[in-house]
């Protein structure tokens, strides 16, 4: 199964995935950096956080195949596995237990979805609740 995955290799600066754009796989760092960005409706982009050696990204086009959430940049020389959908779902037949790592990533990443969340309705009820001479 290994030899399904396929190998990529980036530059400093080179989009890996672009917010948007076709969601079919996931990818796995081997070794390098990469930056997670957003872009906000006002066309700024906004930073996410930064992915290193062992990280996955991408899991969710395995899954839902909607397009890319966010836009993930190499911060310097990656080396990328490629894990596609075919390969996910040969693994998830063969060996489900496999796919734990993945399936602890995505939760973890909704708890800190929903943590952000929480405090973005507290700042807003908090700037609701202030009157307009304390602003």
């Amino acid at each position: 199964m290994l030899n399904q995955i396929e190998i990529l290799k980036y530059k400093k600066g080179q989009p890996i995935i672009s917010e948007g754009e076709r969601s079919d796989c996931a990818y796995i760092i081997e070794f390098g950096s990469a930056e997670v960005c957003k872009l906000l409706p006002n066309g700024e982009q906004q930073f996410l956080g930064v992915l290193a050696q062992g990280d996955i990204f991408g899991e969710l086009g395995l899954i839902d195949g909607l397009p890319r959430s966010a836009t993930v940049r190499a911060l310097d020389g990656c080396r990328i596995r490629k894990l596609s959908q075919e390969t996910f779902v040969s693994l998830a037949k063969q060996n489900p237990k496999a796919l734990m790592p993945i399936l602890k990533i995505l939760t973890n990443r909704l708890r800190q979805t929903l943590k952000l969340v929480d405090r973005l309705e507290n700042k807003r009820a908090v700037s609701q609740a202030m009157p307009a001479g304390h602003l």
